[in-house]
């Protein structure tokens, strides 16, 4: 069986706020909770008027005290503009909250426009590839067995530090569940090297994801986070009751992912005013939109699920994570509701 969660990038309907979008993500993580999702991330975006998850830590935390069961995380923080010590210790104070409840994604996207990166980093020049792996390598010693005598950071300890204890389920637990994000090689290459578990964006790069995850369990390495590749996708979705009317609400998020990260990004229009504007692109822009369609599964529960279950076969995983941006609320809502009543 299909294991599903939920990746949440906190969208902001045009005529709403970024409170009441906040709101809907702690209530929709209740609801998801209740369906039986086991995972609920939080995104990472800045800049993006449309999009309010600009914290995932602080909303982690939110969501984590709402609910019960779920496994609640970030998916992910953007681990090129942070300190690997300062993740460590905010994530194992989570864990510490939420013992056995807590995942920590991270990727290497800047998550917004150039001009929001710089001032993410505040000062410096954007960094080269193999300085992001040393943050990752970084990382993995503040959560784990730490380093070796002759490191710099020989000593120092990401605290608080819960060590290994019960949980309440019954098991055993150690710390945030560390994933490694990928939309392309590189996250595939640095998760196989450091033997993390990876999750891929097929939302936002489908036409790579089968290769990058063979590739990764290819290359796998094993390490003291996992002894075994694990792999996951991070699967874009609009599902309703017919396919007509998944296709009508799916052209708010397909006119809204035309436009890039940051803020040139646009409103997240109702379904009617956006396909309005979707019916004067040009050749080029529909050309486009198809590209992006890719990556998105549009219609009703029957059509949904089976695609997730092909997506699930060929790509050998288990578990998938259900992204959904609409303008209403509610829609997105009955969306995750369709595919759970669907598959369980």
């Amino acid at each position: 069986m299909i294991r599903l969660g939920v990746l949440d990038q906190s969208p902001v309907p045009h005529g709403s706020n970024a409170a009441t979008a906040l709101a809907d993500t702690v209530a929709l993580a209740v609801e998801t909770e209740r369906l039986g999702y086991g995972r609920y991330w939080l995104a990472e975006h800045h800049n993006t008027d449309s999009l309010a998850g600009t914290s995932p830590e602080v909303l982690a935390a939110s969501v984590a005290g709402a609910t019960s069961r779920i496994r609640v995380g970030s998916g992910g923080v953007m681990l090129s503009h942070y300190s690997p010590f300062r993740v460590a210790e905010v994530f194992r104070t989570l864990d510490a909250l939420y013992p056995g409840r807590i995942d920590l994604g991270v990727g290497r996207a800047a998550g917004t426009d150039a001009a929001t990166e710089a001032a993410l980093r505040y000062s410096g020049e954007a960094q080269p590839e193999e300085y992001f792996a040393r943050r990752l390598i970084d990382l993995v010693g503040f959560l784990g067995r730490g380093f070796k005598a002759t490191s710099r950071f020989a000593g120092v300890r990401a605290m608080p530090d819960a060590g290994v204890r019960a949980l309440p389920d019954g098991g055993i637990g150690g710390g945030p569940e560390l994933w490694m994000l990928a939309s392309s090689g590189h996250g595939g290459s640095n998760a196989a090297s450091l033997g993390l578990p990876l999750c891929f964006a097929h939302f936002i790069t489908p036409r790579w994801s089968g290769q990058v995850v063979s590739e990764y369990r290819r290359r796998f390495s094993p390490s003291s986070v996992s002894d075994a590749p694990r792999a996951m996708l991070a699967v874009g979705v609009m599902c309703a009751p017919t396919d007509d009317e998944a296709r009508h609400l799916a052209a708010s998020a397909e006119l809204w992912r035309m436009h890039p990260e940051g803020q040139e990004r646009g409103p997240l229009l109702d379904p009617d005013t956006a396909s309005q504007a979707m019916a004067q692109w040009s050749e080029l822009e529909r050309d486009l939109a198809a590209q992006h369609r890719q990556g998105v599964l549009v219609g009703d529960p029957e059509r949904v699920t089976s695609g997730l279950a092909e997506l699930a076969e060929s790509h050998q995983v288990d578990e998938l994570l259900i992204v959904t941006v609409s303008h209403d609320p509610e829609a997105r809502r009955r969306s995750y509701r369709l595919l759970a009543e669907q598959l369980w």
